[in-house]
Order: C-alpha cells, then sequence, then structure tokens
C-alpha cells in the first residue's frame, strides 16, 4: 500500500525541485555595444543627425535609458532612437 503513492509524491517532488532551481541564466551580451551596454556610468548622448532619404530627410536622436540592472547590480543600459520627418536643407 505504502509503494502506491511513494511514484506520485517523487514525481511531485522532482518537478518542485526542477522549478525552484534556476535553470535559465539570463545572458546580457550583445554582438553591438552600440544598442546595449552594461556600466555604472551612463553612455553618452550622441548628437542629433539628419539623414538625407531622396525625397525626405529624418532627424535622428538617440538617448541612453536606464532598462534595469543585472543580477551582479550593474546597470543596464539600452540606446532608444527617436525619428521625425524634417525638410531637406
Amino acid at each position: 500500500m505504502r509503494t502506491r503513492y511513494l511514484l506520485p509524491i517523487l514525481l511531485a517532488a522532482a518537478v518542485l525541485s526542477g522549478c525552484a532551481s534556476n535553470a535559465i541564466s539570463p545572458s546580457y551580451t550583445s554582438s553591438n555595444p552600440d544598442i546595449m551596454r552594461i556600466s555604472e556610468n551612463r553612455p553618452g548622448n550622441p548628437e542629433k543627425r539628419i539623414e538625407n532619404l531622396g525625397s525626405y530627410c529624418v532627424e535622428i536622436t538617440e538617448t541612453w535609458n536606464d532598462h534595469g540592472t543585472t543580477p551582479d547590480g550593474q546597470t543596464l543600459w539600452a540606446k532608444d532612437s527617436a525619428r521625425a520627418v524634417v525638410r531637406c536643407e
């Protein structure tokens, strides 16, 4: 009679121990450091630039924003960009 309940209990213990462990560790790396950086100091914002796209121009503004912290406490910075159509000069 005892063995009848042993298998479900062992199965439940295996599932709970598997869920309790950190199975997937996050990766905070990027092959392009121009869009994401890990640092305590905020990276400098690039200057606004205007790109001529033929029949119109686009003004591009890029800013570095705090997007949380890594598990070891370092700040995660990600670059956001805003684009606006402007008159070509």
